[in-house]
């Protein structure tokens, strides 16, 4: 199986035969990858019942029933979580994720890629008792990504690492896409709207002196 480039830097970040919760697993293509190649022990759930259904679907395909545990649930709920397990949570918003993380008992280990708003997802995970040690930006089908994962301890973190990532600040990828990014919301920003303009400037030559 030949996963999307997101699922394939989500996997690269899963130790070996660790059990790994999917939250929101979709058509649970990561989990039948997970314990076909790294021997992990998966439980996929999802809150909609078709793509569950999906899911099953998928797994029996690959002859992985017996394998592969499949929960209809919002979250964590119902999940009897382990500190040694990895939680999985791809493909939401940081809103809907950070709800999840407050609802549920956490493990040790968060393999988290939201959708949005990743400066709030690193500073709320760090005030849940983690820190950040690894993070992933990649382009997948033409759209941005970041993979962080989360480990349980405390690190003191500047404020430069909660809007860049203490590890993607200094990637030159990453920073480009970020000076693009603030460069259409300075486009967007009426010329009347002086010191908004002024604070993306800086933050813009900021970046390009990390570009050196």
């Amino acid at each position: 199986m030949i996963l999307p480039k997101r699922l394939q830097a989500v996997a690269t970040l899963i130790e070996l035969n660790v059990r790994v919760i999917d939250v929101g697993c979709d058509h649970a293509f990561l989990d039948i990858f997970l314990t076909k190649k790294n021997n992990n022990r998966c439980i996929a759930t999802d809150i909609n019942k078709n793509a569950l259904e999906n899911a099953k679907s998928n797994i029996s395909k690959y002859n992985l029933t017996d394998k592969i545990q499949v929960k209809l649930t919002d979250g964590l709920n119902g999940i009897n979580v382990l500190d040694t397990d990895t939680i999985v949570i791809s493909g939401m918003g940081t809103h809907t994720i950070l709800d999840i993380l407050k609802k549920g008992r956490l493990s040790n280990t968060l393999i988290i890629s939201s959708n949005n708003n990743i400066e709030l997802l690193r500073s709320e995970v760090i005030k849940l008792g983690y820190y950040i040690d690894s993070e992933i930006f990649l382009i997948d089908r033409g759209k941005p990504y970041i993979v962080i994962k989360f480990l349980k301890g405390e690190k003191k973190y500047k404020r430069v690492d909660i809007e860049l990532g203490p590890i993607l600040k200094t990637n030159k990828e990453y920073i480009k896409h970020v000076i693009s990014k603030y460069n259409k919301i300075l486009d967007s920003i009426k010329k009347t709207k002086i010191l908004l303009r002024l604070k993306y400037k800086f933050k813009i030559l900021l970046l390009k002196r990390r570009l050196g």
